[in-house]
């Protein structure tokens, strides 16, 4: 997101749906087969029309392979809690697992 985006917008381009992108192209010059794209391409293409660059992508965190390992050693210790009848020990990793799930998606 930068703040050229903002300026023509009003808000970034990946805060609109698909549709209200659409709706933009439409009303752009030179813009054709708007219908048939998707959503990045509409990004893209409304970016090109006004000159914006796109932002760079944040690096750090870990990778999505990381993170499963992570996963998988916290279902095992939640299977573990569970056999041990340590609820409160289940419901911690339970927890751990879906920040985890939610920083894969993120990552992806």
């Amino acid at each position: 997101m930068s703040e050229k985006e903002i300026e023509h917008w009003k808000q970034p381009l990946e805060k609109f749906t698909a549709t209200e992108l659409r709706e933009l192209a439409k009303g752009i010059e030179g813009l054709t087969g708007v219908h048939g794209m998707k959503k990045g391409e509409l990004i893209d293409a409304l970016r090109k029309s006004k000159g914006i660059e796109a932002p760079k992508a944040r690096k750090g965190g870990d990778s999505i392979r990381t993170l499963k390992e992570k996963i998988r050693a916290l279902k095992a210790q939640r299977a573990a809690a569970l056999e041990a009848r340590d609820r409160k020990q289940a419901t911690a990793c339970r927890r751990q697992i879906a920040r985890l799930k939610k920083q894969t998606r993120k990552a992806a």
